[in-house]
């Protein structure tokens, strides 16, 4: 016979909610580096990571952004698979940190990559204003959500034990 599956998420006295959100950041910022590294450096081909010195320099900084955001993600979900092993995974703390990594990540590169160190833009040849309001925007609506998670969970386990 069977046993009953077990809860992803666990209330109460075993929840990690901290650990759940900070692993799930670590995840949520490795996934919009992928997606950025995929979408804008690979299939628009619209810049490298560094963009200042010849293409070659610019595919290795795309490589190395890719080595680094890979290690991330490997790291996050071996983290990640040992909250729910031990079924301390706290499921709102944990999307709220999905969100709030991958928000963190999107505004990190749209102001400190894109704008203070320049080391590329979102694209070339073209007013890159709407291409700057609309990455940090969308940045700030991650943020947003993933704030809104985490306030909802620490309002709920506050109230008492939930899952």
């Amino acid at each position: 016979m069977k046993q009953p599956a077990r809860p992803t998420t666990v209330s109460g006295t075993g929840a990690e909610p901290r650990r759940s959100m900070a692993v799930c950041a670590l995840i949520g910022a490795a996934v919009m580096a992928a997606a950025d590294e995929i979408v804008f450096h690979q299939i628009l081909g619209w810049h490298h990571f560094y963009d200042r010195s010849t293409t070659s320099v610019g595919l290795l900084s795309d490589g190395l952004l890719h080595t680094a955001e890979l290690l991330a993600l490997i790291a996050g979900f071996f983290l990640y698979a040992d909250l729910r092993r031990r079924r301390a995974l706290a499921r709102t703390p944990a999307w709220a940190g999905f969100f709030l990594g991958m928000g963190t990540f999107q505004l990190y590169d749209g102001i400190v990559d894109h704008k203070l160190l320049r080391l590329h833009q979102i694209r070339y040849g073209v007013d890159v204003t709407p291409y700057d309001w609309a990455w940090n925007l969308s940045a700030l609506i991650l943020l947003l959500i993933g704030a809104a998670l985490a306030v909802h969970a620490a309002r709920r386990d506050g109230a008492g034990p939930s899952s």
